[in-house]
């Protein structure tokens, strides 16, 4: 399998082991064609971004044993579907990003400049 880069043209890291995050599901923001949400941006949470989310329709917070979903909590990393990221920095709750983990498929959505003013430092 080929790599995977994230938006600073590196190789892409690791999001989250615990909880297990990602489209695959192998704690990475990897992407295909079939992600129609585009899940590539890596997060922590904050409570006001999981509320944005569930007022969405969709819901972080509360678990999905059958989609292997443990639900999220602040500070909990996930992948994020790009657009809803993009949506909450539009109003002024997004939550912060690990660049080295977002993969470089959120560029489509967002651009480099917002992702980098809300990296996580």
């Amino acid at each position: 399998m080929l790599p995977s880069y994230n938006v600073l043209g590196t190789e892409l890291q690791t999001c989250s082991k615990s909880p297990l995050t990602g489209w695959f599901r192998d704690g990475c923001c990897n992407t295909d064609r079939s992600d129609q949400g585009l899940h590539t941006v890596c997060c922590q949470v904050t409570q006001e971004f999981l509320e944005f989310a569930k007022l969405r329709g969709n819901d972080l917070i509360t678990p999905s044993p059958q989609y292997r979903f443990p639900g999220l909590k602040p500070g909990d990393r996930w992948c994020v579907c790009a657009r809803t990221w993009k949506s909450a920095a539009e109003v002024g709750i997004s939550c912060p990003v690990v660049l080295e983990a977002t993969h470089e498929e959120s560029l489509q959505v967002v651009p480099l400049d917002l992702l980098m003013e809300h990296a996580l430092s």
